[in-house]
């Protein structure tokens, strides 16, 4: 292997790239702008939606309101966000209008239980609502809402009717503390957005460069010219490898830099124009060397099983069609580490992409175990070592290289199995 031929035809392969709109626009301008741009559009949605929603006056309706609580009904009908009604007909009709999104909520109040009969003006209240409308939601919330603050009224005046100790009348008390630093929140976003944007920055980087370094060729018809060149065919596909792996890598580094530097910018419709706070922690320094270190060996991987797809396609639609698969089994395990209750335990660090994706995640998170890092490390090398060992054998052979056979992968296997691994 002559590291001076490989590095030649890698530059060769390198400013060939660079002069290809869709590979400079895949490889580097989406993962450096689209991805941050539309998580802060998501966002920005999100919270429009949300606002929207807020905006929304609640028709309410009450049925069989006791004289004794006609304060409760003053109070919702104080809501600049309520629009309260007193039904005087059928209940069945009422409900009905709830189902169709004719009324929000229908207030019901009935007699009290048995056990609560003992207690004067004591009764029940029934809240129907529709949960297939997000309208209905909001109205049962802003209703539930004001009734716990009047039942809370309501009860503490009957305690001190029956003058009953405020100390006698609580048998305990819950306190809720959040722990959670605006830091750590940020990193706790970072951990489920990064990981999967990684895996499909990798994976598209590499996509397009992949189908150009095999497909591309021969649609441009210089496939045959450089099989002429006075180098080994193995330095060749080492160039075209660590080409295709330099843009995948490439990729997820720009994206996770485009996303360290634009995090106050994406959290700013969440916070309500007040992210200082959360984009104070963003990824920790001591977890970008991992976060590297894990695209890196992503991209090489990726690039291996790209290539191995790609060289058998004969034009650049074709070559789409042949990655398109592995492009889906590469992001399909970003799913894995969209729960955060997910552990990463040994068994998974022993899964190739999804490993990389957890390890992705604890760096992030500021807590790396040490042994599922070191397997992963381990298992993502020797995927690589595998992955590159077997691209080569693929590209070397003659009928991969002159496009006589027919078929992808799996029929050149299979003709491999019957020669006996001949070359033919």
């Amino acid at each position: 292997m002559d590291l001076r031929q490989i590095g030649t035809l890698y530059v060769h392969e390198v400013r060939s790239a660079l002069r290809e709109r869709t590979i400079v626009v895949g490889s580097i301008v989406i993962p450096l702008v689209m991805y941050p741009a539309l998580l802060w559009a998501a966002f920005a949605a999100l919270s429009f939606v949300g606002g929207q929603a807020d905006r929304l006056t609640s028709r309410v309706a009450i049925q069989g309101l006791p004289e004794a609580h006609q304060p409760l009904a003053d109070s919702l009908a104080a809501q600049s966000r309520i629009d309260l009604t007193e039904w005087e007909g059928d209940p069945g009709s009422a409900r009905e209008s709830v189902a169709r999104g004719r009324l929000d909520v229908l207030v019901t109040f009935a007699p009290p239980s048995a056990d609560g009969s003992a207690l004067a003006d004591n009764l029940q209240v029934i809240l129907e609502y529709n949960s297939a409308r997000q309208r209905s939601l909001g109205a049962r919330n802003r209703v539930e809402s004001e009734l716990d603050r009047y039942r809370e009224e309501w009860v503490e005046t009957a305690r001190r009717d029956l003058g009953v100790s405020q100390r006698a009348w609580a048998d305990f008390a819950v306190g809720q503390t959040d722990m959670a630093t605006p830091e750590e929140t940020s990193r706790f976003l970072l951990a489920l957005v990064v990981p999967f944007l990684t895996l499909i920055t990798v994976a598209l980087a590499a996509f397009y460069p992949a189908i150009d370094a095999t497909a591309g060729e021969r649609e441009r018809s210089t496939w045959e010219t450089l099989m002429t060149v006075a180098a080994p065919r193995g330095n060749v596909a080492a160039a075209k490898y660590l080409y295709v792996a330099t843009f995948g890598a490439m990729g997820g580094i720009l994206n996770l830099t485009a996303l360290a530097l634009s995090l106050r910018w994406i959290l700013e419709p969440l916070t309500e124009g007040d992210a200082q706070e959360l984009a104070q922690g963003g990824i920790p320094l001591e977890a970008l060397p991992v976060i590297a270190l894990g695209t890196l060996l992503l991209g090489l991987f990726v690039a291996a099983g790209m290539l191995v797809f790609a060289v058998f396609a004969r034009n650049f639609k074709e070559g789409q069609s042949m990655i398109s698969p592995f492009y889906m089994v590469v992001i399909l395990p970003a799913l894995f580490v969209q729960s955060p209750d997910i552990e990463f335990t040994p068994a998974l660090a022993a899964v190739p992409i999804v490993n990389v994706a957890m390890l992705i995640r604890e760096a992030i998170l500021g807590s790396i175990p040490v042994l599922p890092a070191v397997i992963t490390l381990v298992t993502m090398g020797a995927c690589v070592g595998v992955s590159v060992t077997f691209a080569q054998w693929v590209m070397r052979r003659e009928e991969v290289l002159l496009g006589s056979g027919s078929g992808g992968l799996w029929a050149f296997l299979k003709r491999q199995y019957r020669n006996g691994g001949k070359r033919a």
